[in-house]
C-alpha cells in the first residue's frame, strides 16, 4: 500500500506549534518543532485478556522504590486480570504498594451509580490502594457533564530502565474488559443491553510502549497530578468528603523527581495526542484546553490516499464525519472500512440519541463516496453481537493510532483523552507490509474475517481488502436472513445499515445527542470558526 505514503514524519505528525497548547511540558524535552519521541518499540495488545495477562506479570516483578502510575475512567477492585483468584486489580496493585512500590492513581470521580457510571467502584478501588500505602485520587477536574476518559498505566524502575513500560489505549481496569479472540465475554460483566447476552462479548485494544516515549506518557500523568486546581468544586462532594473524613486533597503528595528517559528500544516514533476541554478555571498545563487529538487526525487524514481503516465505539457527529468526508472527496482512490458496534451498549431511552448521531455521521460520509465506504458490526461464532470498544485508526498503513478517544465531538473537544500515534521509521520511505500500522491492521482484519495466517488474500491491496469485507459480510448476512440453514460462513462481520427512526424520534433525540451525548468543549470563539 505505497501510493501517497512516501513522506517525512512531520508530514503526518503534528509539529510542536501545531499542538495548539504552548503551556504543556509534553514537547519541551524535544528539540525545535519536534513533538514526538523516536526509537521506541510499540506492541499492540489486542483484547483485554492479552493486556491484563501482561500487566499482571509486569506489576508483580516491581520492587520497593519502583513507581506505578495509572489513570482510568473506571476501576473495579474485584476485576480479575487472569483466571487466578489472586489476580484482582486491587490485590495486584495493593500487593505492589505493600512491597514498597510507589503506587499513584487518578480515576474520574464519576457520576452516581444509578446513572450506570462508576462512582462507588472508583472510590472503593482508591480506598483499597490507600489502605495498602498507595495514593489514588478521585479527579473531577472536568467540564460539566464531562469525564476523565484516559486509560493508561506507567511502570518505572530506578536502576532497571529496561523494564520501563507504558500501556496506553481504550481498556479500563474494570468489568467486561477481559475477553479474548473467541469473544465469549468476561465472566465479570457490567450491565449492558440485553442483545449482548449474559456475558457481553467485548473487542478492545491497548498498546505496550517501551523506549523514550514512556517519559511522554509519564508527563501526561504528572501534569494532571500537579495541577493545583481542587479535585472537585462540587459542594455536595466536598461536604460528603468532610463527613467521611475522606479528603483527597491532603493525599496529593509530590511525586518523586522524574527519571531519565529510557534508552531507545526500536524503530517506532510515538506522538501523544490529547483532548482537554476548555474550562473557565482552566488547567495549568492547558489553560485553553487542548485538541491535539482532533488536530492530529485532521492533519493525517489530509495525507490519506488509499485506505482509512478504523474501529470505533462511537462514530458520531456531523463535524467529525465531515473530516472523513473531506478526505474521501480529496482522494478519488481512497476507501474507508469502519468496524463499530451493531447496537448501543444500553437499552431504553439511551438508544435513540446514539442512533441519531451515528445515522447523521453515516449520511455525511456516504453522500461523498457511497461506493467507497463500508461500515460493519461484529458478532462471535455463536451469533452474539460483539461490543466494539476499540479506538483504532490506520491510514495507508503508514500512520496508526490507538487510544481512548472516539470519532465524536465529545472525544475531540470535551472529555480528557489520550491516544498514541505511531510511525514506523523503517517505513518512512515506502510503506512495508511489515510496518507497525500494516501488521496492526492485518491482525485485526484476520480476526474479523476468520483468515488463517497463510490465507492468500492480499491484505496490502485496499481494493481486494474492501471486496473481501463485503463478500464475507454479505455471505454471513445471507446465512442469517435464510434462517441459518447449512454451515455458518467464515467471518464475523455483518453490514451495518442506518437505524430506522421516526421523524418524531429524530426531533427529540437529535438535540439531546448534540447537547448531552456529544457536547462541544471548545471555547466559543473556536466554535464560531468551526476550528479545533
Amino acid at each position: 500500500m505505497t501510493a501517497g505514503t512516501a513522506a517525512r514524519i512531520d508530514d503526518w505528525f503534528l509539529r510542536a506549534s501545531e499542538r495548539g497548547n504552548p503551556a504543556t511540558d509534553i514537547d519541551a524535552r524535544h528539540p525545535g518543532e519536534r513533538a514526538w519521541s523516536a526509537g521506541n518499540l510499540v506492541r499492540p495488545l489486542i483484547h483485554g485478556a492479552t493486556y491484563f495477562a501482561e500487566l499482571v506479570v509486569a506489576v508483580r516483578r516491581m520492587r520497593a522504590g519502583d513507581l506505578l502510575l495509572f489513570a482510568d475512567w473506571r476501576g473495579d477492585p474485584d476485576e480479575r486480570l487472569t483466571d487466578d483468584a489472586d489476580s484482582e486489580v486491587a490485590q495486584v496493585f495493593c500487593h505492589a504498594a505493600e512491597r514498597g512500590v510507589d503506587v499513584r492513581g487518578l480515576i474520574w470521580r464519576s457520576h452516581l451509580d444509578r446513572l450506570q457510571f462508576s462512582a462507588e467502584e472508583n472510590r472503593h478501588l482508591g480506598e483499597d490502594i490507600e489502605a495498602a500505602g498507595g495514593v489514588c485520587l478521585r479527579d473531577m477536574r472536568v467540564r460539566a457533564g464531562g469525564s476523565h476518559h484516559q486509560k493508561f498505566v506507567i511502570l518505572r524502575h530506578p536502576g532497571r530502565p529496561e523494564l520501563d513500560v507504558a500501556y496506553v489505549g481504550g481498556i479500563d481496569l474494570c468489568h467486561s474488559r477481559r475477553d479474548d479472540a473467541r469473544h465469549l465475554g468476561d465472566p465479570q460483566r457490567q450491565p449492558m443491553a440485553a442483545v449482548y447476552g449474559a456475558r457481553p462479548p467485548w473487542h478492545d485494544v491497548q498498546l505496550a510502549i517501551t523506549g523514550p516515549a514512556v517519559t511522554d506518557v509519564e508527563t501526561v500523568f504528572r501534569e494532571r497530578w500537579d495541577d493545583p486546581q481542587p479535585l472537585t468544586r462540587n459542594p455536595a462532594y466536598r461536604v460528603a468528603d468532610l463527613v467521611r473524613r475522606d479528603d483527597d486533597e491532603t493525599d496529593r503528595s509530590a511525586l518523586p523527581p522524574p527519571l531519565p528517559a529510557p534508552d531507545p528500544t526500536g524503530t517506532h516514533s510515538v506522538q501523544l495526542l490529547r483532548t482537554y476541554g476548555y474550562r473557565r478555571a482552566g488547567y495549568a498545563f492547558a489553560p485553553r484546553g487542548e485538541r491535539s487529538v482532533a488536530r492530529g487526525y485532521m492533519k493525517a487524514l489530509r495525507r490519506a490516499r488509499r485506505l482509512i481503516y478504523l474501529e470505533d465505539q462511537y462514530l458520531w457527529s456531523h463535524e467529525i464525519a465531515a473530516q472523513l468526508a473531506d478526505a474521501l472527496r480529496a482522494a478519488p482512490q481512497l476507501r474507508m472500512i469502519a468496524v463499530v458496534p451493531h447496537y448501543p451498549d444500553q437499552d431504553g431511552r439511551a438508544l435513540p440519541p446514539n442512533l441519531v448521531g451515528r445515522n447523521s455521521a453515516l449520511e455525511v460520509i456516504n453522500a461523498v463516496a457511497p461506493d467507497r465506504v463500508a461500515v460493519y458490526g461484529v458478532e462471535n461464532h455463536a451469533g452474539t453481537p460483539v461490543y466494539v470498544h476499540a479506538k483504532v485508526c490506520v491510514l495507508d498503513d503508514a500512520w496508526a493510532t490507538i487510544g481512548s478517544d472516539n470519532f465524536n465531538r465529545r472525544s475531540w473537544t470535551h472529555d480528557s483523552e489520550l491516544t498514541a500515534a505511531v510511525w514506523d521509521e523503517q517505513a518512512s520511505a515506502e510503506v512495508s507490509p511489515h510496518s507497525f500500522a500494516a501488521t496492526l491492521r492485518a491482525s485485526l482484519v484476520r480476526e474479523h474475517l476468520d483468515l488463517a495466517a497463510d490465507d492468500p488474500l492480499d491484505l496490502d491491496d485496499p481494493d481486494a481488502l474492501f471486496a473481501a469485507f463485503r463478500e464475507s459480510a454479505d455471505a454471513l448476512q445471507s446465512w442469517h436472513d435464510t434462517g441459518r440453514r447449512g454451515p455458518r460462513p467464515p467471518g464475523r462481520v455483518r453490514p451495518l445499515a442506518p437505524a430506522p427512526l421516526s421523524r418524531r424520534t429524530r426531533l427529540w433525540a437529535g438535540p439531546l445527542c448534540r447537547i448531552v451525548y456529544d457536547p462541544d468543549g471548545r471555547p466559543r470563539s473556536m466554535r464560531r470558526r468551526h476550528d479545533f
